[in-house]
């Protein structure tokens, strides 16, 4: 087993930033720093924006637990195998995408 601890942490790192972007998202759409304008076409702009957030917000979610399972699967000794076919995942996709589960040819499939 190759020794994972400097992807371990560079994982760390990107769910903490992840974290923190969920916070500020959940935030502003839920409108704490500021309240929905009175005005009825300022209010129907703010609520565009809040669906563009949330879409944001559920794109982040899914990366965290991306590299959550990324973590789990470095810890667990089964980091950068392919979990579909079995196969080695090459090192440039992993550097490119650190939490790839899949190798190219069976992402390329999927």
């Amino acid at each position: 087993m190759k020794d994972y601890d400097d992807v371990r942490d560079q994982l760390l790192n990107m769910l903490e930033e992840l974290d923190d972007r969920l916070g500020k998202i959940t935030d502003d759409v839920k409108h704490i720093d500021q309240a929905l304008d009175r005005d009825f076409s300022e209010q129907a702009t703010q609520t565009e924006n809040d669906e563009v957030l949330d879409a944001i917000g559920n794109v982040t979610r899914d990366e965290v637990e991306k590299i959550k399972q990324a973590i789990i699967r470095i810890d667990a000794g089964t980091y950068g195998i392919c979990q579909r076919c079995g196969e080695p995942i090459k090192p440039a996709r992993l550097a490119a995408l650190p939490y790839a589960a899949l190798c190219i040819r069976c992402a390329e499939q999927q």
